[in-house]
Order: structure tokens, then C-alpha cells, then sequence
């Protein structure tokens, strides 16, 4: 039986830089856009209509700094 526990990962092999990502030209995902929208309303800014997945993930990261969430 083959081990397959994570004991070895390497836990920045999953993390993957948004500009690296194969379907980061991808309009936003439906949860982004959610959660992209509950940021922005908290952070009482604009978004634009135009970002790709990749774009929405960055502004996410940006958002969430500058609300607290996900610290």
C-alpha cells in the first residue's frame, strides 16, 4: 500500500501565484464574485465589471487586508 500522507509536502506547492494560473483569464467564479461584492460593500468601494479570475483573486487578497477578514 502506498503512503499518501501529506508528512513530506510541501505546503507551497499548492499555492499558486494568480498571474501563473492556466485559467486566470477566466471570468470570476461565482463564489468570488460573492464573496468580491460582501468585501467590497464592507470596504465601501467600487469594483469593476471587467476582472478575470486571477484579477478577482488579487483584489480579494487586497479587500481582505484592508477589512481585516481573513487574518
Amino acid at each position: 500500500m502506498t503512503d499518501r500522507s501529506n508528512e513530506h509536502a510541501d505546503p507551497r506547492g499548492a499555492i499558486k501565484d494568480p498571474d501563473e494560473w492556466v485559467t486566470g483569464d477566466e471570468p470570476p467564479t461565482a463564489a468570488q464574485e460573492s464573496y468580491l461584492n460582501t468585501l467590497a460593500r464592507e470596504a465601501d468601494t467600487d469594483l469593476p465589471d471587467d476582472l478575470t479570475k486571477a484579477e478577482a483573486s488579487k483584489r480579494i487578497d487586497e479587500l481582505q487586508a484592508e477589512t481585516g477578514r481573513g487574518q
